[in-house]
């Protein structure tokens, strides 16, 4: 079924199909106007903001498939290989900056000129995954991303189900990501059952916190993704919502960038383990008791209070009923 292109977003016409399409040419025209500054390499920013676009053009176009009829082309997997190449690039950028910033002022001149050998690695490591970005922008699948999508916003076909009104399905496109992201495992790691309640282990030593991490990072990382997925899902439609809406998603951002943090540590970490073959102990004992430090300090004092938060039935329920009353 084709709508026309006319149709615009007034308070009297806001429908699945135009939401779906304003959000799809938000995120392309962001993703695009990054992508000269990311070729050139000059700027870590423009890197970071065209990944971001990448992923909410991702979002959107996998959340509102059921409305929209896009180029087959233009599909989640496509466009996650290209967020997810820039990504690697990405990772080096914030490893230099970690390393530079957090750890290498607060380390004696001798650990100082031994992390050189892991700043001499991370150029090198970097320098491959900038070749890798140059190549997936010339290659086929991105030239056919952006000239299909290009063409669909100039003659846009929509699924049936773009002419409901956006404030009938809100609930319905919104409430499955949040009872994903409530009724994660992740929310579980580091605490224990008590007679049908969930207690947070609070006392921990930092190094029991730094195994615990250590054995849950893939469950906390997938914790994060969901975060993501949730949070840029809501902004979608935020003007639809009162302040309660605003505040949730403000929160659930928080979690992100907690969880990012959490796992930046851990991939840092494991990071200078593969450069120093597993010698960073040796090599880095100074850094590795700052990291235990700072990572017990990023999970007791930012991440618990958010954790119980979340944990909480009246949270949970206030949660939902914010999304169900559009």
């Amino acid at each position: 079924m084709t709508l026309a292109r006319t149709l615009e977003v007034t308070t009297l016409n806001k429908t699945l199909g135009n939401y779906a399409y304003l959000a799809i040419e938000k995120h392309f025209k962001k993703t695009l106007k990054w992508e000269p500054e990311v070729k050139k390499d000059k700027d870590p920013e423009a890197l970071h903001q065209m990944r971001v676009g990448l992923r909410r053009l991702r979002t959107a176009v996998s959340r509102f498939q059921i409305a929209v009829d896009l180029p087959k082309s233009v599909n989640d997997k496509n466009i996650g290989k290209i967020a997810h190449s820039l990504g690697n690039l990405r990772d080096f950028d914030v490893l230099k900056e970690t390393l530079e910033n957090l750890y290498q002022p607060n380390l004696p001149r001798k650990e100082q000129e031994s992390l050189q050998k892991a700043f001499k690695a991370l150029e090198k490591q970097r320098e491959n995954a900038l070749v890798d970005v140059q190549a997936i922008l010339k290659n086929e699948r991105y030239k056919s991303i952006k000239q299909d999508l290009k063409e669909w916003l100039d003659k846009p076909e929509y699924q049936s189900l773009a002419s409901l009104p956006i404030q009938q399905v809100l609930p319905d496109l919104l409430l499955p990501e949040v009872s994903s992201f409530l009724l994660h495992p992740g929310w579980l790691v580091g605490t224990q059952s008590k007679e049908s309640e969930v207690v947070i282990l609070k006392d921990l030593e930092p190094k029991k916190i730094e195994e615990q991490l250590t054995k849950s990072a893939e469950i906390l990382h997938s914790l994060r993704k969901q975060a993501k997925r949730l949070r840029y899902q809501m902004e979608l439609f935020t003007d639809l919502y009162n302040e309660s809406y605003k505040t949730h998603t403000a929160q659930v951002k928080n979690v992100q960038t907690i969880l990012g943090s959490i796992q930046d540590s851990m991939v840092l970490t494991e990071w200078l383990m593969d450069v120093f073959d597993s010698e960073i102990h040796a090599q880095l004992p100074t850094f590795v008791n700052l990291f235990t430090q700072n990572l017990a300090q990023l999970w007791q004092t930012q991440w618990q209070p958010v954790q119980q938060q979340y944990l909480s039935a009246e949270v949970r329920h206030g949660f939902h009923l914010t999304i169900v009353n559009a």
